[in-house]
């Protein structure tokens, strides 16, 4: 064989091998590489969000039910994030690939469950894009901000429109849980009236520190036993094996502080309620116990999909719900880019998650009918100042 030959034959060789440690490379750093091209590439101060919704309109929400009788629940549902990035911080609320996950995906399979239990009413507004929780730069959380804004515009439309004595369910799923713990804080932790009718919060796969209810959430209790109402129910989620996601859980998340600003999660203890007990407890839930998860990926939210039940056991520990791989393979995760910061295209405690909602909205259907056959409350009493006893002459010595 010729030198050149050889030559030729060496260089080829090392051309594949580089070609095959760049893919090599691409592969493990695929993440890495996704969020390099999501980043919107201008900072927030700059930038120019994309126009807002009319929620006096039917057009600035996804769905807004009519009611059924003047008792029936009003549900407020926060859609999680679908928008991933790339030309913009906050997404605009007509972008096709977004809406079709919150119509196709979301709506059946997230909201369906509490919308069983009332009128669901789903806002659009201008979420954070996925980009903007992946990072936790000084832009990422403005874009954050941003979209709770929305939130707080549609939930003081939400409630002028429901009127002042309709029970209210409060639903959000990640993003859309950062949000409804914000409404919490903002808007019923000092509102007797809102707390009064409140069946319950669900803030799922979104970290709720627990020193909030040492300070403005005191008056709002976490959902300790099923029969509670007036509580806060949450959870996030993950298998043991994934230690990227519990990371971001414990540490590298962020949610409210007691002052109402952003910060980290770590150190400050998680609420967990399992949803299988729909308690807060640390005791292992079998999948015997396990109600069912639904893929109804397609289906009207109006739909009532088949369940599938008994497919995992779980457990709270460390403010983490820990549950099992699922034996259905409908119920198992994707292998999607940055799939630890996604929710998956299905609900694992589809049925577990209808059947406490509707618990809890019985109870405090029930509690609210005994409350108004009580006596109403006094006024506040009025001080009276004292007057001087003046005494009357006895007449009788003239």
């Amino acid at each position: 064989m010729s030198l050149n030959l050889i030559a030729r034959h060496a260089f080829l060789l090392a051309c594949l091998v580089l070609a095959a440690l760049l893919l090599v490379a691409a592969w493990v750093l695929r993440d890495q590489v996704y969020r390099t091209f999501q980043d919107p590439g201008v900072p927030f101060q700059t930038y120019t969000p994309p126009e807002g919704a009319d929620y006096a309109e039917a057009a600035g929400w996804y769905v807004r039910e009519a009611f059924a009788n003047d008792d029936e629940p009003a549900v407020f549902f926060v859609h999680p994030t679908t928008y991933s990035g790339g030309g913009n911080w906050n997404g605009q609320l007509d972008k096709p690939s977004s809406v079709e996950a919150v119509t196709e995906i979301v709506l059946p399979n997230y909201a369906a469950p509490f919308g069983n239990a009332g009128a669901l009413h789903a806002p659009r507004y201008r979420q954070a894009s996925l980009y903007a929780f992946m990072n936790n730069r000084e832009d990422s959380v403005r874009a954050r901000l941003f979209a709770y804004e929305d939130v707080q515009r549609a939930f003081d439309a939400f409630t002028a429109q429901i009127g002042d004595s309709r029970p209210i369910i409060l639903a959000g799923y990640g993003q859309g849980g950062l949000d409804v713990l914000g409404l919490l804080l903002d808007r019923f932790a000092g509102d007797a009236d809102l707390q009064t009718r409140l069946v319950a919060a669900y803030v799922i796969e979104s970290p709720v520190p627990l020193d909030l209810f040492a300070g403005p959430l005191n008056p709002i209790a976490p959902c300790i036993t099923p029969e509670d109402v007036r509580c806060v129910y949450a959870f996030t989620s993950a298998m043991a094996s994934e230690e990227d996601r519990i990371h971001i859980i414990t540490e590298r998340a962020m949610s409210w502080t007691p002052d109402g600003q952003l910060d980290f999660v770590d150190g400050r203890g998680l609420l967990c309620v399992n949803p299988l007990l729909s308690a807060v407890s640390n005791e292992y839930a079998s999948a015997r116990q396990h109600r069912g998860g639904v893929a109804a990926e397609g289906l009207d939210p109006d739909a009532v999909p088949a369940p599938i039940p008994a497919q995992t056991g779980a457990q709270c520990a460390d403010g983490v719900l820990f549950f099992e791989q699922p034996r259905s393979r409908a119920l198992h995760r994707p292998r999607r880019l940055v799939e630890d910061y996604r929710l998956p295209p299905f609900n694992l405690f589809y049925e577990d998650l209808r059947f406490d909602v509707a618990r809890r909205s019985l109870n405090l259907a029930t509690i609210l009918q005994d409350e108004r056959q009580w006596a109403p409350a006094f006024d506040a009493p009025e001080a009276i100042e004292d007057a001087p006893v003046i005494a009357i002459p006895d007449r009788r010595r003239y």
